[in-house]
């Protein structure tokens, strides 16, 4: 491959990516299924892992997840909201694996994993200070987020108070549906 098609390549998956972002976060309506998405995802991060000079801030393989809507006011995390990362072939897996072994200075041997699909959902923070919920908000683009307090408060399993009351906890909650569009509806309600 040459260095324009490589840098072709490039561009027009970061473009095909960006409209499917669009899509799916901010219309709501997927253009394609998720293993078209995630395909299209890992062939761009193989290409900017081959070819890293390439990679540019503004790349998808640079986000945790979409930049806030502006419906909401931002929230600056206090810590990064991560996201999850997919693992499609048993190498990938086994390289996965092998990391935390390293980082815990254990055997593979000894690891204990527990496995669970990847459901569609919202991450929210939640943070409490001085045991009440100051504030919730959406991972957005895991640095900022955006502060959806008000709407969260209407789930009752989200305690108002909880019963330690240290300086402050910050804690991710999950939202999870098997269909994704009862959960935004509820909690990304526009507000008036």
């Amino acid at each position: 491959m040459s260095q324009d098609s490589i840098l072709k390549e490039i561009s027009e998956l970061r473009e095909r990516i960006r409209l499917y972002d669009y899509h799916y976060y901010v219309l709501d309506a997927p253009l394609v299924p998720d293993s078209e998405y995630d395909r299209c995802f890992k062939e761009l991060q193989c290409l900017e892992n081959e070819f890293p000079q390439y990679i540019t801030p503004d790349s998808p393989t640079q986000r945790v997840g979409i930049s806030p809507s502006g419906a909401f006011e931002e929230v600056v995390h206090i810590k990064p909201m991560l996201s999850l990362a997919n693992v499609f072939t048993t190498e990938e897996l086994q390289a996965f694996m092998k990391r935390v072994a390293d980082r815990l200075e254990a055997s593979v041997n000894h690891l204990l994993f527990t496995c669970e699909p990847k459901l569609d959902g919202l991450a929210v923070n939640l943070t409490y200070k001085e045991g009440f919920l100051a504030y919730a908000a959406t991972r957005g683009d895991g640095a900022v987020g955006e502060n959806i307090t008000n709407n969260i408060k209407t789930i009752a399993a989200v305690p108002l108070k909880i019963l330690a009351d240290p300086p402050l906890i910050w804690l991710k909650f999950e939202e999870r549906s098997t269909c994704r569009k009862l959960v935004s509806k509820l909690i990304m309600q526009r507000p008036e």
